[in-house]
């Protein structure tokens, strides 16, 4: 019986602790899907900005090295 208890005792133990670790992760996924949001926007804004100024897009660029 003592083994029983104890094993049950683990298990609910991982079960906590599955449940704190899917929580972690969909906090993560929330929050890089917001930087992800902004990267973009923060991107088109350079972009334009880049187009205004009659300059060719960095991401069109060559590197130097070519």
């Amino acid at each position: 019986m003592d083994k029983l208890q104890a094993v049950e005792e683990r298990i609910a133990h991982l079960q906590r602790v599955v449940e704190d670790l899917s929580d972690v992760i969909a906090r993560q996924d929330a929050e890089l899907r917001r930087i992800g949001r902004h990267v973009g926007l923060l991107m088109e804004r350079e972009a334009d900005r880049e187009a205004a100024e009659g300059a060719i897009p960095l991401a069109d660029q060559r590197p130097p090295h070519w």
